[in-house]
């Protein structure tokens, strides 16, 4: 099998139906930033090695392989079984959360991202999942995506946001808080 098509030469490509759109639509922005998120992840994941962390990411890696496959689908299509993406997977994140909070100090500003390169790449990934959750919220509105893949993503950017304060923590990395100059 050749991994091109030659297909897309002309700046359209196929969704999972078939069906032929354009490579800048909305749809293939959300898939393509989640695509990106799960790089990131890959990335974040080959640094802080294996753990307890590891093994959520790489499980947070196949949701986002979930949710692409729901993204590069036609609306309301059942032509393609899909795997799913299911509350536990949300509660998964908030336990995650609330285990790592316990064993860190009180948030009581911004944090600016950096300190640790692992860390900056927490945030980064944090930063594509934002953006990849206003790609997904801009199909939600249009009644093209369940709410439950914006829900995932919005919680993914908290653990993201906390994975990064913990990883602050593990590396004795200074977490720098913002201090707005006047």
């Amino acid at each position: 099998m050749k991994v091109y098509t030659k297909t897309g030469d002309e700046g359209k490509t196929s969704l999972l139906t078939g069906k032929r759109v354009d490579k800048f639509s909305e749809k293939l922005h959300a898939y393509g930033t989640t695509d990106e998120l799960n790089s990131w992840i890959g990335l974040l994941r080959d640094e802080i090695g294996e753990g307890d962390s590891w093994d959520l990411l790489i499980r947070i890696q196949d949701r986002l392989f979930t949710m692409g496959s729901h993204l590069a689908n036609e609306s309301g299509s059942t032509r393609v079984k899909l795997p799913t993406i299911e509350e536990s997977d949300i509660e998964a994140l908030e336990l995650a959360m609330d285990k790592m909070n316990e064993e860190l100090p009180e948030l009581r500003s911004f944090v600016l991202p950096g300190g640790h390169p692992t860390v900056s790449h927490c945030h980064i990934a944090r930063t594509v999942c934002r953006r990849a959750e206003r790609h997904v919220a801009f199909l939600r509105q249009e009644g093209e995506v369940d709410a439950i893949l914006l829900k995932y993503l919005n919680r993914l950017s908290d653990f993201l946001f906390v994975l990064s304060r913990k990883l602050s923590s593990d590396l004795n990395a200074i977490e720098t808080p913002w201090t707005p100059s006047k």
